[in-house]
């Protein structure tokens, strides 16, 4: 496991390439997903089949959906029951379960009977299904909901925060968020609120994900950041933000779009239409009706040519000028780029042999 691999598009169907450009999977699928934890997964016939670095299928059964890799076992569904495959496609838990969450530390939550509870790896219930909701492990504690209140366990299935709270969101690095009436704070492992609820649950935000260590806050329809202590460390001032990521976040002003440090100091000035976010040293920009990038001193680094531009990737980006896909490095050097098919090429040719 390791390989490096993009997704691609060839005449309608999708493979993958390695660093160099070269193709490692043939384009031959109608629609595939990206590698994570060593697989990914493809659709055949509707239906969807894991496929491993190497290109290898594991066809021993086609399911309505299968998820991610978590600690060597990913979820599975077929008709509307639920169960676990391991990485060689073999069902190693059957799938007797309404609903079904990832593995974490250990464990994973399911729903037998109409109630939630958690079963370790072979399958048996570790804290038997006694929940209306199970969410994930976390730092030996999960969220729960009992009778419409979210409470968190441990994993002996012991409650060490009551059934109180409209929401309990899963752990990050030893706090969780809390939503009462629609506005979220921050607890943390004892129970302790740190940060009352106070900033609106705004939709198509993370409210209260952390990246970087700083989460998005919205206070008055404005935009900053708090850290996981609580404490409000770029001011509520901004029309949007996006998150942070290689210690730097997109901010919009009435000026335009620009990029923020940790500490709230506006370190590239807000003078693009519009921005998105680092990754491996730059960052998309939209300049004049066209996609670039920039470096973290706001410079060009790839001047904008592009219609659609997305984060680099291990070094590549993926980058679309009239509906074709290419993938470029860090330099902006062109390092494949996807064939079209040509109609009227292929006419003529016809029309060749004919004669």
């Amino acid at each position: 496991m390791g390989a490096k691999l993009f997704k691609i598009r060839q005449f309608g169907k999708y493979g993958f390439i390695n660093e160099k450009g070269e193709i490692a999977i043939e384009p031959q699928y109608f629609d595939v997903d990206e590698f994570c934890n060593g697989f990914t997964v493809v659709q055949l016939n509707n239906k969807w089949v894991t496929l491993d670095e190497m290109g290898r299928l594991y066809i021993k059964h086609l399911f309505n959906f299968i998820g991610d890799y978590h600690e060597g076992f990913a979820r599975i569904q077929m008709v509307k029951q639920w169960g676990y495959i391991n990485e060689k496609g073999d069902i190693v838990i059957d799938l007797n379960f309404s609903d079904a969450g990832n593995f974490n530390e250990g464990l994973a939550p399911v729903c037998y009977a109409g109630q939630y509870g958690y079963i370790d790896k072979d399958g048996d219930f570790e804290i038997a299904p006694s929940f209306d909701l199970a969410l994930e492990f976390n730092d030996g504690l999960a969220p729960v909901e009992v009778n419409g209140q979210y409470g968190v366990i441990d994993k002996k299935g012991r409650f060490v925060v009551e059934p109180k709270f409209d929401e309990i969101r899963p752990f990050q690095n030893g706090v969780a968020v809390i939503v009462d009436h629609d506005r979220w704070g921050l607890i943390n492992k004892r129970g302790s609120v740190i940060l009352r609820p106070q900033f609106p649950i705004e939709d198509g935000v993370a409210n209260g994900e952390f990246y970087d260590g700083l989460a998005i806050a919205m206070y008055n329809d404005k935009y900053g950041f708090v850290d996981q202590k609580g404490n409000v460390v770029v001011e509520t001032i901004y029309d949007f933000v996006g998150d942070f990521n290689e210690g730097l976040a997109l901010v919009e002003t009435d000026s335009g779009f620009g990029f923020v440090d940790k500490k709230g100091k506006m370190v590239i000035q807000p003078k693009f239409e519009d921005a998105g976010l680092f990754s491996n040293g730059l960052s998309q920009v939209f300049i004049n009706g066209k996609w670039g990038y920039i470096d973290q001193n706001g410079k060009v680094a790839i001047k904008p040519k592009y219609d659609e531009a997305f984060p680099f990737k291990d070094g590549l980006a993926l980058v679309i000028t009239n509906d074709i896909w290419s993938y470029i490095d860090l330099k902006g050097n062109l390092v494949w780029e996807e064939e079209v098919y040509d109609l009227v090429s292929e006419m003529k040719k016809i029309t060749r042999i004919i004669a």
